[in-house]
C-alpha cells in the first residue's frame, strides 16, 4: 500500500497530506516532546526546507478545536492516548506563516501582514455573534475583519495589538486559552533589511510579538519558528518564559529533516534500496544536536525523479529553492585567509570557528565572523563532533551544498579576475608577444588571488582539467581570437589552439599537472615533446599561419611553469 502513496513535493498541509493520502514521515513525536517538556514560548531554528512549516500545520491540527482525530490515526501520538484524549482539539488556534510578508517598501510589506493577520482573523466568523462576546469585544473583531476594496483595513495601533486581540476574543468565546503557531518568523525581517526598512520592521514585529506572547493572559502556548535566532534583545525583550531551540541542541533532533533509518525506509516503501549510497552523498550531512539528518527536500523530490526514472542523477533541489545570496555575500568578502579557509572546506576538511547563535540582521555584515555564524545555523555549513566554549569545527554538509560554493567562487572569479580588464589585456599581449616569463608572473598572481576548488583527491587528468578550463575563461577574456580546446590537429587532440587576428599567426597550448614543483620544469618539456612528436600545428598551418607560438604550461596547486618556442 505504502509504495503507491504519492510523495508530497511542495506540499506542506499536514490535513492535506493525511486526507488525500500522501507519503508521510511520522513527526508527530514532537507534540509529545512539546508537552512533556513545558514552555510557554518555544523557538525552533532550523534551515529552510527542513519541515518546519508542515511540522506547524501538523500541531495546529492536533491541538485545534474542531479537529479531525483520524488525521493521526496509525501515527506515534496516537499510541499516546491519555495525551491524546487530554489535549487533541481542546484549543482554538491562531496559525500564522509569515514567509510571504515581504515587499520592496515598509509599507508594502506592513500591508502583507495586514491581509494575512486579516485572513486568519476571518477563519472565525462566529466571533460577531458569539454571545460570550460584549459589544465592544465584537467591534474588536469588526476592526481586525473590515474588508475594503478588496483587502483588509485596520490602523497601525489595531495591527500592534492584533493578535492578542484575537486570542483573547477566541479564550472568552471558547472558554479555552489560545495556542499561537508563527512560521518563519523572521522572514519579513531579512526582506527588511535587504530592502533598507530594517529598523521600522523590527520596530512592527516586536510589537505584534510582545503584546501576543509577553503580556497576553490568553495565551496557552506558541511556537515559533525560522531560520536564524534573532536576538533577544532585539525582539524579545522582557520575554521570561521563552526556549530556544537550534541545531545544536539535542532535544527536538529528530523531529525536523529526516534521519538514516526513515530515509531508508522511504527508500524500501518505492523500491529503491540501491540509491542509498548517492541519496547519502548529496543529501545528507547536516548534524542538528546527536542526529544525523537529511534535507527532507531533496529526498522526497529525489525519490519522485527516481520514480520516473530510474537512471536519474541527483540534483541541488534544496540549493534551488533557495536563495543563496548569504554564500555569495560570504565569498565577496573573504579576505586571503578566508579564502584559504574556503579551500580547506571545499576539499572536505575541517575548519573551526567560534560561533555565535544569536545575531540580529544588522549585524550579519559586520564582520567576517558574523557570516561564518548565519552559514551554520542555515544550513550551508555544518559541525562535526562537539563544540567547545562555543568553538565549532564546520564543514560543508554534502556533495549539493559542495556546489553552491563552487559556484559562488566560480562567479566571483569571473567578475573580481577576468573581468579585470587591465591584467587580462596584459596577459593576452603577452601571449601574442612569446613572453613566457611575464605570463607566468600574471598567471601565479593570479593563481595565488583565486579560491581553489580543485579537489586534492581528484586523479591528476582531473587536476590537468581544472587548470585547461581556468586558462580558458582566462583567454576568452580576448574577444577578437578564435579560441578552440581540444581540437584535432596532426596526430591528436591539442589542448588549446588560438588563431588571433593577425591571419599569419597562431598560438598551440599544452597543459600538463605537475604533482609537485620540483616536476615543473620536466612537465613543460613534456608538453613541448607532445606538441612536436603529434604535429599540433597542422591545423594552423593549413589556414595559412605560418607565425606558430607553441606553449607548455605546468601547473602545481599555485604556481606555475611556462615555455615558449617559435615553430
Amino acid at each position: 500500500m505504502e509504495q503507491r502513496l504519492k510523495l508530497p513535493v511542495g506540499i506542506d498541509d499536514f490535513e492535506k497530506i493525511r486526507r488525500n493520502e500522501f507519503y508521510y514521515v511520522d513527526k508527530t513525536k514532537l507534540i509529545e516532546q512539546l508537552l512533556q517538556n513545558w514552555g510557554e514560548v518555544s523557538l525552533f531554528t532550523r534551515p529552510r526546507r527542513f519541515g518546519k512549516t508542515l511540522n506547524m500545520s501538523m500541531l495546529k491540527c492536533f491541538f485545534e478545536i474542531g479537529t479531525a482525530p483520524a488525521l493521526f490515526d496509525g501515527l506515534y501520538i496516537s499510541g499516546n492516548k491519555e495525551l491524546c484524549d487530554t489535549y487533541m482539539g481542546k484549543y482554538p488556534v491562531i496559525f500564522l506563516s509569515l514567509k510571504g510578508v515581504e515587499g520592496l517598501t515598509f509599507e508594502e510589506a506592513k500591508e502583507n501582514l495586514q491581509q494575512l493577520i486579516g485572513n486568519e482573523a476571518g477563519r472565525f466568523p462566529f466571533l460577531k455573534e458569539s454571545p460570550e462576546l460584549s459589544d465592544e469585544e465584537k467591534q474588536q473583531y469588526l476592526a481586525l475583519t473590515t474588508f475594503k476594496e478588496g483587502r483588509y483595513v485596520f490602523a497601525d495601533s489595531t495591527l500592534t495589538f492584533s493578535l492578542q486581540f484575537l486570542s483573547r476574543l477566541l479564550h472568552k468565546h471558547y472558554g479555552h486559552k489560545t495556542v499561537i503557531l508563527i512560521d518563519e518568523y523572521d522572514v519579513p525581517l531579512d526582506k527588511a533589511f535587504q530592502n533598507g526598512y530594517y529598523r521600522e520592521m523590527i520596530s512592527l514585529i516586536r510589537g505584534l510579538l510582545g503584546q501576543a506572547l509577553k503580556t497576553n493572559t490568553s495565551l496557552q502556548f506558541a511556537v515559533l519558528t525560522g531560520c536564524l535566532r534573532i536576538s533577544k534583545e532585539s525582539i524579545f525583550t522582557g520575554l521570561n518564559n521563552f526556549a530556544v531551540n537550534s541545531v545544536v541542541d539535542v532535544e527536538h533532533d529528530e523531529q525536523f529533516g529526516f534521519t538514516d533509518t526513515e530515509v531508508h525506509q522511504i527508500l524500501d516503501d518505492y523500491k529503491l534500496n540501491q540509491h542509498f549510497s548517492e541519496m547519502k552523498e548529496w543529501y545528507d550531512g547536516y548534524r542538528f544536536g546527536n542526529a544525523d539528518i537529511y534535507c527532507p527536500w531533496d529526498v522526497i523530490n529525489h525519490v519522485k525523479k527516481l520514480l520516473i526514472d530510474p537512471q536519474a542523477d541527483p540534483q541541488a533541489f534544496w540549493i534551488n529553492t533557495s536563495g543563496n545570496g548569504l554564500v555569495k555575500r560570504f565569498v565577496d568578502k573573504a579576505d586571503k585567509t578566508t579564502r584559504d579557509e574556503i579551500e580547506q572546506l571545499i576539499a572536505g576538511n575541517p575548519i573551526e570557528k567560534r560561533i555565535r547563535l544569536e545575531l540580529t540582521y544588522d549585524e550579519i555584515d559586520n564582520s567576517i565572523d558574523n557570516l561564518w555564524s548565519v552559514l551554520f545555523t542555515t544550513g550551508y555549513l555544518t559541525q562535526v563532533g562537539k563544540a567547545v566554549d562555543g568553538v565549532y569545527r564546520l564543514v560543508i554538509p554534502n556533495k549539493e551544498v559542495r556546489e553552491v560554493f563552487v559556484f559562488q567562487i566560480q562567479e566571483w572569479f569571473r567578475q573580481t579576475i577576468v573581468e579585470d580588464a587591465k591584467p587580462m589585456q596584459e596577459l593576452c599581449q603577452a601571449f601574442l608577444d612569446g613572453d613566457a616569463e611575464k605570463i607566468q608572473k600574471h598567471l601565479t598572481q593570479i593563481l595565488g588571488r583565486m579560491i581553489s576548488i580543485l579537489d586534492t583527491k581528484a586523479r591528476d587528468e582531473q587536476k590537468e582539467n581544472f587548470y585547461h578550463g581556468l586558462l580558458l575563461g582566462l583567454l576568452r577574456s580576448e574577444r577578437d581570437w578564435l579560441i578552440r580546446s581540444n581540437v584535432e590537429s596532426g596526430d591528436g587532440f591539442c589542448d588549446i589552439l588560438i588563431e588571433p587576428e593577425d591571419p599569419d599567426a597562431g598560438m598551440i597550448i599544452e597543459l600538463k599537472y605537475a604533482a609537485t614543483f620540483l616536476e615543473l620544469d620536466g612537465a613543460c618539456e613534456k608538453a613541448m615533446q607532445q606538441i612536436r612528436d603529434r604535429r599540433y600545428d597542422e591545423a594552423l598551418r593549413n589556414d595559412g599561419r605560418e607565425n606558430i607560438l607553441a606553449y607548455g604550461i605546468a601547473f602545481c596547486k599555485k604556481r606555475c611553469k611556462v615555455v615558449c618556442k617559435k615553430l
